[in-house]
């Protein structure tokens, strides 16, 4: 707009942009000044900047939580899950966006001084409070975003701990049943065993008996060599004979050894598996509060909590200027062309807090002439139904018989 003595340069696209960002008035702020143009695009800049800090912090926190677990270390990216974070993320900035844009609008000038009084900080607590639930939920997944290396090595030892831990807890099971499915198979075997020494035993002395080894035995297979023959055919065939009568038995076990070792592998191999599901982002949080610090950690949060807070607490530290006197204007402008009429501080309540007294004249207009409607058709409905009873009358007068007719009795 141009003045003689005052001459606004042109505002760019951007500037318009981070106007709205700010909830700023196109039509005023092109009429104000220069001071509050560049007020209303730091205010726009805070305001975007937030929403994408708040869509990267929230995609990169939807990755985290839905990418594909493995080492901490060799971690490579997964497409899918980085075409959903970026989706994801896309939303959760626009959704902060849009609330940061509603906080920053609905915080008003205060008494439009520097000082922020406590009643002014009293009535914007609860934006205040909802800023800075935005703030700790964009600082965080930042957080773990700078401290990614540090983050990687001590989750990979957590990891490499969880599956030591594990593997030792596997093989403390399984022993236990690999002990008792031993005692199956010794009580089987020390039985056969005895059968074989006693095979063993009489293989020797039959040999001795038959090469004269034996003291007071001539060597030839005598009557003595002859009985241990038998003995040792009565032996071999007992062992055959326990073989097939346990072999059933021998079998069942040999099956459950199988079947036990196979369970066993099967853990193992779920070892490294389930030490790699150690690497959520609640973990990775809690880590970084380890590596970080609390103090950082809390150095950091309050850093994205004076960025989300601070438009807040500028629009309430703002003094009045050209463009707040052209806002009120524009609205009382409407206001007056709406018939609406606003008395400041006009009564108290109950409490004592002085309240404004709305007058709508154009409402009360539209009532008023309702009301007066109303009347007029009440008193014409009156004066129709006593022409229609005068009407009546004097048909009665004329013609008495076709209202009274006489009773006659039948008899």
């Amino acid at each position: 707009m141009k003045r003689d003595y005052y001459e606004l340069p042109k505002s760019s696209s951007i500037m318009r942009f981070l106007w709205k960002c700010a909830g700023g008035d196109r039509y005023l702020l092109e009429r104000a000044t220069y001071s509050d143009q560049i007020k209303y695009m730091c205010l726009g800049g805070i305001v975007f900047a937030t929403g994408a800090m708040a869509g990267i912090a929230g995609g990169y926190a939807f990755y985290t939580i839905f990418e594909p677990r493995g080492s901490a270390i060799e971690n490579p990216i997964h497409t899918n899950t980085l075409f959903g974070a970026l989706l994801f993320g896309l939303i959760w900035g626009l959704m902060i966006f849009n609330i940061d844009r509603f906080i920053v609008t609905s915080t008003g000038k205060g008494d439009g001084t520097e000082a922020i009084t406590w009643d002014e900080f009293k009535g914007a607590i609860p934006r205040i409070l909802m800023g800075a639930i935005i703030a700790i939920t964009i600082s965080k997944p930042v957080e773990i975003r700078m401290f990614k290396t540090e983050i990687d090595i001590k989750l990979r030892e957590k990891q490499l701990e969880q599956q030591s831990a594990y593997q030792a807890k596997v093989d403390s099971t399984y022993n236990e049943r690999e002990i008792l499915l031993e005692k199956d198979f010794g009580g089987l075997a020390s039985e056969r065993q005895v059968l074989v020494d006693r095979i063993k035993e009489a293989e020797q002395a039959y040999t001795d008996n038959l090469m004269g080894k034996a003291n007071g035995v001539v060597a030839g297979n005598g009557p003595l060599s002859k009985a241990l023959k038998a003995q040792l055919n009565n032996l071999e065939n007992q062992l055959e004979k326990f073989d097939i009568q346990n072999k059933s038995r021998l079998d069942e076990l040999n099956i459950r050894k199988d079947k036990l070792r196979i369970e066993k592998d099967k853990e193992r191999d779920n070892n490294e598996k389930i030490a790699n599901g150690l690497d959520g982002l609640l973990e990775r949080i809690k880590i970084a509060h380890e590596v970080a610090g609390g103090w950082i950690t809390l150095f950091i949060t309050l850093l994205f909590m004076a960025i989300e807070l601070t438009p807040v607490f500028f629009k309430l530290m703002l003094i009045k200027s050209p463009y707040d006197y052209l806002a009120e204007n524009r609205d009382d402008l409407i206001k007056a062309e709406k018939g609406i009429e606003v008395k400041y501080d006009f009564y108290k309540d109950k409490e004592g807090i002085e309240r404004h007294l709305v007058i709508n004249h154009e409402a009360h207009r539209l009532m008023y002439e309702k009301v007066k409607l109303t009347e007029i058709q009440k008193e014409l409905t009156d004066y129709a139904v006593n022409k229609y009873k005068e009407q009546e009358m004097r048909k009665i007068d004329e013609n008495l018989e076709n209202y009274i007719k006489p009773i006659q009795n039948e008899e």
